[in-house]
């Protein structure tokens, strides 16, 4: 059993209410159960921490490196394609994650093409819509099984 968290980045809050059109209707709430049942069920435990400012999704991710964390699932939601600060918080954690985004950043504006996270990423899954959280977390299931110690 390993410890899974979830990190939600500015504005995934509002998912359900903001622009359903390109990120569905389902609500975070909503979501963040369906995924702790999933890693429920794939035998591990689930967190999870949404917040709209920088400095508490650094402060979480440095929080992971001390309470067991094995592997996240970071939507960095605008902090993408611009916070070099959020990167240095994961690099020296140094926990597995996998880069999840609810629309195709690839097929959307372009300076929301760069990513400052993909290239320290396990893996990126992009443009699946909320099925995006649960394709990523079966991937850390496996990830994390082929990597026991």
């Amino acid at each position: 059993m390993a410890h899974i968290l979830l990190v939600n980045g500015p504005n995934l809050n509002l998912l359900g209410e903001r622009e359903p059109s390109l990120y569905g209707t389902d609500t975070l709430p909503g979501l963040e159960n369906r995924l702790k049942q999933q890693a429920r069920s794939l035998g591990h435990e689930f967190d999870s921490f949404q917040s709209n400012h920088e400095g508490a999704l650094i402060d979480r991710i440095q929080r992971a490196r001390q309470d067991g964390t094995a592997f996240l699932l970071l939507n960095p939601g605008g902090y993408t394609h611009t916070s070099v600060a959020l990167r240095d918080a994961l690099a020296a954690a140094r926990i597995p994650f996998i880069e999840v985004h609810i629309s195709n950043i690839h097929a959307r504006e372009p300076f929301r093409r760069q990513s400052y996270f993909s290239d320290l990423a396990v893996g990126t899954i992009t443009g699946l819509g909320s099925q995006s959280y649960e394709f990523a977390l079966l991937a850390a299931d496996r990830y994390l099984n082929s990597h026991k110690t």
